[in-house]
C-alpha cells in the first residue's frame, strides 16, 4: 500500500553513488525533501527525468528542498550513472536487501523486481504532503513538484 498524504515518512538509511549513508531523518526539520523513486539507471525514461531534474535543480535548492533519488541499483551502478550524466544530487541504493525501502513506500513491483514510478514531497517534519504513482513506461511531470513544493 502506497503511503498516503499526510501520513509520516518512513525513515530509512541508504548509502548514496558514493557509498556515503543517508537518511532521511537528517533533513528533518532542516529541509523538504522530494523523494523520487525510479526502475533502473541506464534506462530511456528514467534517464529523462533524472536528467531534467539536475537541468531544474535550482527549483529544489531554491525551495529548501533537497532531492533524493531511489532506485534498486546497486551503489556501483549509480557511481557509475551519475558520473556520465552529471547527477549532483544523491542516487540511493535501495538493492540490499533488496527493494525494502521501495516496499515501504509501497512502490515496489514485485513481478518486475524493481521500483515503479513514484514521487514523495515530504516536509521538514518528516510527513508526506504531496505524492504521485506512475506506471513503468510513464515519466513524471516535474512542474507539478514545484507546484507542490510552492504550497506548503
Amino acid at each position: 500500500m502506497t503511503i498516503q498524504v499526510g501520513e509520516k515518512a518512513p525513515d530509512f538509511e541508504l548509502k548514496d553513488n558514493h557509498g556515503a549513508t543517508v537518511r532521511l531523518s537528517d533533513f528533518r526539520g532542516r529541509k523538504n525533501v522530494v523523494l523520487l523513486f525510479y526502475p533502473f539507471a541506464f534506462t530511456g525514461v528514467c534517464t529523462g527525468e533524472l536528467c531534467e531534474v539536475r537541468d531544474n535543480l535550482p527549483q529544489f535548492s531554491d525551495r529548501d528542498t533537497q532531492v533524493l533519488a531511489v532506485s534498486n541499483d546497486s551503489i556501483h551502478t549509480l557511481r557509475v550513472f551519475s558520473e556520465q550524466e552529471r547527477l549532483e544530487y544523491p542516487l540511493l541504493s535501495d538493492f540490499w536487501p533488496h527493494g525494502n525501502v521501495s516496499r515501504a513506500y509501497g512502490v515496489f513491483d514485485e513481478d518486475k523486481g524493481c521500483a515503479v514510478r513514484g514521487t514523495f514531497i515530504i516536509d521538514r517534519e518528516g510527513v508526506v504532503r504531496w505524492t504521485v504513482r506512475n506506471g513503468l513506461p510513464d515519466a513524471r511531470d516535474l512542474t507539478e513538484y514545484v507546484k507542490a513544493l510552492d504550497s506548503l
